[in-house]
């Protein structure tokens, strides 16, 4: 399912392959070679999403780009199956195996493993050649590869990147964070009530 949204339409190369319940919103390039599976929803929410050549995009994953944070995946990525990358740029031939998460503003390095479950968080850069462990948490610039017990030495760098103010503009303390959070972003989903579908 193909989808204009605010007013930009998808460009996919005609040698690529898209599923036909693969959901492709808005201003989104997909390069020759590149396969989109079943479920994967590349949805562009105000920033650009390009697809470099050879891109794979497993089943029920999602690449979500923001104003803010532009997505760019390089040529022969695999995205694995329920993988999540949101506002990130991810370098040639990495590997986002099953179930990881790479957040806003996020860059993953060429020939990069996030291997099953791992997580490579907000404003993180890995470089090139390194591997996240399997559930083991990606934070900071220099990034610091953690497993998932040491919380308070995640929580400690995550917490200076600052996730509410990096991605919604709101302070940490702000006491009806919540309140504030979900109406203003759903104020920004609903410019979706206009999208208009291709085919």
């Amino acid at each position: 399912m193909r989808f204009e949204h605010l007013g930009a339409q998808p460009r996919i190369h005609p040698e690529a392959v898209i599923a036909a319940t693969a959901v492709i919103s808005g201003d989104v390039e997909i390069g020759a070679d590149c396969q989109i599976l079943h479920g994967a929803v590349i949805t562009a929410e105000g920033g650009p999403i390009t697809l470099g050549t050879n891109v794979i995009v497993m089943e029920n994953a999602l690449v979500r780009a923001t104003a803010t944070n532009p997505v760019h995946i390089a040529d022969h990525v695999l995205v694995g199956p329920m993988a999540s990358v949101s506002g990130a740029v991810v370098e040639e031939e990495a590997f986002l195996a099953t179930g990881t998460r790479v957040f806003n503003g996020a860059r993953i390095g060429a020939r990069s493993e996030v291997r099953i479950n791992g997580v490579v968080h907000l404003r993180t850069t890995l470089p090139a050649d390194a591997t996240v462990p399997i559930g083991w948490v990606a934070v900071g610039d220099p990034v610091q590869i953690l497993p998932p017990d040491r919380h308070e030495e995640i929580w400690a760098a995550q917490r200076e990147l600052d996730f509410p103010g990096y991605v919604f503009g709101l302070d940490r303390e702000t006491p009806d964070l919540m309140v504030q959070l979900t109406e203003r972003y759903g104020r920004s989903l609903a410019r979706h009530a206009d999208d208009r579908r291709l085919d």
